[in-house]
C-alpha cells in the first residue's frame, strides 16, 4: 500500500544540544533503513519549513503506524497521512483509462 506522509518537525528550542544531536543522527539512521528496505520509497523536503512529504510503501496500515511511531522525532511531529492509489490517467502506471 502506498501513503503519502507529511511530517512537520517542531523540536523545542529548549531541549539540550546533545539529546537533539542524537535524535537527528538516529532519525537519519533509520530513514535511510527504511529507504534500502523499500518502504520509504520517497522523501521530499518542504523548502524553507522543518517537513517533508514522504511515499512510503508498505504492506498496510499497522505497518506505516509501527513505523511511524518509531521514528526517535515522533513525539516532536505534526503527522498527516494520505492512502494513496493509482490514477487512471498515470502514463507510467502502463494502461490509460478513458
Amino acid at each position: 500500500m502506498l501513503f503519502a506522509v507529511r511530517m512537520d518537525v517542531d523540536i523545542p528550542r529548549d531541549l539540550d544540544p546533545e539529546v537533539r544531536a542524537d535524535l537527528v543522527a538516529r532519525e537519519k539512521a533509520y530513514c535511510h533503513e527504511l529507504q534500502k528496505s523499500g518502504e520509504w520509497a520517497h522523501i521530499w523536503r518542504c523548502v524553507g519549513q522543518y517537513a517533508n512529504i514522504s511515499v512510503f510503501d508498505v504492506a498496510d496500515n499497522e505497518a506505516l503506524h509501527r513505523i511511524l511511531w518509531s521514528l526517535p522525532l515522533f513525539p516532536y511531529m505534526k503527522v498527516d497521512v494520505t492512502p494513496l492509489a493509482r490514477h487512471p490517467s498515470d502514463l507510467a502506471a502502463g494502461e490509460v483509462v478513458a
